[in-house]
C-alpha cells in the first residue's frame, strides 16, 4: 500500500460522511460511468438503467426533458451542464447530480428534513465531493 492510499475512504464512507454527514443531503449514491452502483444510502436504490439515463444526459440533455427516475421516483428536469444536472420533485425535494472522470454523484435534498437541506446547500456539498474526486483521479 502506498502512503496516498491512507487518505482514500471507502465509497460508502463518502456517502455516509461527506454527503449525508453534512446534513445538507437526504439521500445519496455514487455510480460508475457504466451505471453500476459503487455505494448508496439506505433505501435509495438507483438502478443502473436510471444512472445510465443521467450519464447520457451529461452529453445530450434531450432525453431528460420529460423527467427522470431515481429509485423509482420521478424528478422533473431543471437544467444540465456537461458536469452537473439538477432536478426537482414537488416543492420540497430536489436533486443534484455531478459527473467526475469516472463516476456520478447523486445527492437529494428534502426541505422538510431540516433547514440545511435546500437546493443550494445540496449542490455545494455534491460539488465539493465531485471536485475532490476529480483532484484524486476519479
Amino acid at each position: 500500500m502506498c502512503s496516498s492510499d491512507l487518505f482514500i475512504m471507502s465509497w460508502q464512507q463518502y456517502i455516509d460522511s461527506s454527503l449525508l454527514g453534512t446534513e445538507t443531503v437526504a439521500q445519496a449514491a455514487i455510480h460508475g460511468l457504466d451505471g453500476n452502483p459503487w455505494a448508496t444510502s439506505t433505501g435509495f436504490a438507483v438502478t443502473p438503467a436510471e444512472a445510465q439515463k443521467l450519464i447520457q444526459g451529461f452529453v445530450v440533455a434531450d432525453g431528460l426533458y420529460s423527467g427522470f427516475h431515481l429509485g423509482g421516483e420521478k424528478f422533473m428536469f431543471l437544467r444540465a451542464t456537461d458536469s452537473e444536472i439538477h432536478g426537482k420533485k414537488g416543492g420540497d425535494q430536489g436533486v443534484t447530480i455531478t459527473k467526475s472522470g469516472k463516476a456520478i454523484i447523486i445527492a437529494t435534498y428534502d426541505t422538510n428534513k431540516g433547514p440545511n437541506q435546500n437546493a443550494g446547500k445540496c449542490s455545494t456539498t455534491c460539488g465539493k465531493l465531485n471536485d475532490y474526486l476529480i483532484s484524486v483521479g476519479y
